[in-house]
């Protein structure tokens, strides 16, 4: 996360010890800790949280993703099972018209 070295770490320790002092540099080192594990298991749980809101909005698009499939089916199986005199009703059209038309349009 943070590239620090050895040396990094040795020279913050020796700033640490001339600033705060040996006597409380044990505690000043448990109460840093403290909060390190704090802000450790708070990035944790918000990184949790997301992952989760994550997934969750990837299974509502499945979910329907899923619902349209299955009502496109229905729509279609319904279509299929319909009755055939329950479709709309074909203008009427006179066979002696159509013929007429059709011999008029061939030359």
């Amino acid at each position: 996360m943070f590239d620090i070295g050895f040396a990094e770490l040795l020279l913050i320790a020796v700033v640490a010890l001339l600033v705060i002092g040996p006597e409380r540099l044990p505690g000043a080192i448990k109460t840093a800790s403290v909060w390190l594990g704090r802000l450790k298991r708070s990035y944790n749980d918000i990184k949790r949280e997301v992952e989760l809101e994550l997934h969750n909005n990837e299974v509502m698009e499945n979910l329907k993703r899923a619902q349209s499939e299955i009502e496109d089916t229905i729509n279609v199986d319904l279509d299929a099972s319909a009755p055939s005199d329950a479709k709309p009703a074909q203008p009427s059209v006179d066979p002696k018209q159509t013929a007429q038309r059709n011999t008029q349009a061939d030359p």
